[in-house]
């Protein structure tokens, strides 16, 4: 880039040039009169050019250079201050994108993480105070379900800014609202939300995994909305399906689809499934479907049950549809049987021809007896 600048040419004394400033300024600003000039300055004479240019490149970095700093404050605008409380495996998993996207990461845990959040670039502090005091703008929860209270308690709420905006990331959204609502003062954002994915089905790419989402209370200031913004294009620009819909509505969906998933799972995994030398892609999905949900806690799988009012119904209808599919088994064999018994399709309807033995015998009830059957009959 180049910069051209005009300079002044011409001969002037600078005694005359003091006095057309004092004649510019005493109009206006009679403060603003100094002394004039040494006499030995008065009488120099000094070369100014004009209609010159100076030209200058500027393509090498600069110091004060004006786009790089509005490029730099593009990018920060774009970031965010982001405190994971429960750095497990679920809080690292979401630490090493949101870290790469440039957003500041600090971490607090019961564990002792240091390490690893070092390796990953973040900030981890033992103290919860010591997190709290640095005002991370927003407040990520990644606890376990049945944690999540008590974890919220433990925290120095008073610290942190009043606008302060917190996230959680539980499998059960009405049970993490209504905790929310109950702890946190009123002036606290809230963002309910539910990646529909973790660490062994989101290890190589976030694209086309489903986001979910509820802003149960943001504020109005222009400030507060783009900080919720923020966060959601955090997942947004991974590719992921963002859906809005109330906490109530996900829970419905969450019990038909995640609970059945993951009771499924565990039944198979009771099983002792072992690969075969002819598996089926069939057989190799339930596989894949064991391994997924044998990798999460049991404690995860007992919140998706205990926290979500709709896993009950879900879980009677399970054993309802198994039942049922027994009696359809059990009698298509019944059916097999009879067959196997009586030996024609006739017979297993009841068509059965009366024994001659049976024939003489009188009926229950009125000890008349039977007329015996003709040969025809045979």
């Amino acid at each position: 880039m180049l910069s051209i600048s005009p300079t002044i040419s011409r001969f002037s004394d600078l005694s005359n040039h003091h006095e057309v400033n004092r004649g510019r300024y005493s109009r206006h600003s009679p403060s603003l009169l100094g002394p004039p000039p040494p006499l030995h300055i008065r009488n120099t004479k000094v070369l100014r050019l004009r209609h010159n240019f100076r030209i200058s490149a500027i393509d090498a970095a600069q110091p004060f250079d004006y786009e790089s700093k509005i490029s730099d404050h593009i990018a920060k605008s774009k970031t965010l201050k982001i405190a994971i409380v429960g750095f497990g495996n679920f809080g690292q998993f979401l630490a090493k994108t949101l870290v790469r996207q440039g957003h500041t990461v600090l971490a607090h845990s019961r564990t002792d993480y240091s390490a690893v959040a070092a390796e990953l670039g973040v900030s981890f502090y033992s103290n919860p105070d010591d997190l709290c005091e640095e005002h991370p703008e927003v407040i990520l929860l990644c606890t376990s379900i049945l944690s999540t209270e008590k974890v919220l308690l433990s925290l120095p709420l008073q610290r942190l800014k009043r606008s302060t905006l917190f996230v959680d990331v539980l499998s059960v959204k009405e049970f993490a609202k209504d905790v929310f609502i109950k702890i946190l003062p009123p002036d606290f954002d809230i963002l309910c939300t539910h990646p529909m994915f973790g660490p062994e089905s989101g290890k190589h790419s976030w694209k086309n995994l489903p986001f979910v989402y509820d802003k149960v209370r943001i504020g109005r200031d222009e400030s507060r909305v783009s900080r919720c913004e923020k966060f959601l294009d955090s997942f947004a620009r991974e590719g992921c399906i963002m859906k809005e819909m109330t906490c109530a509505e996900h829970d419905q969906h969450a019990a038909e689809s995640q609970f059945i998933t993951h009771t499924v799972g565990r039944i198979l995994e009771k099983l002792d499934l072992d690969s075969t030398p002819i598996n089926t892609k069939g057989y190799e999905r339930l596989l894949d479907l064991v391994e997924n949900t044998s990798s999460d806690s049991f404690e995860l799988y007992y919140g998706l049950f205990m926290y979500n009012k709709n896993a009950m119904e879900q879980l009677e209808r399970l054993d309802l549809a198994f039942e049922s599919l027994k009696k359809e088994l059990f009698g298509h064999l019944h059916e097999v049987l009879r067959k196997q018994l009586f030996g024609t399709t006739e017979k297993s309807l009841g068509l059965l021809q009366v024994p001659r033995a049976l024939a003489k015998l009188p009926p229950n009830g009125n000890g008349s007896s039977r007329p015996p059957q003709s040969d025809s009959a045979n």
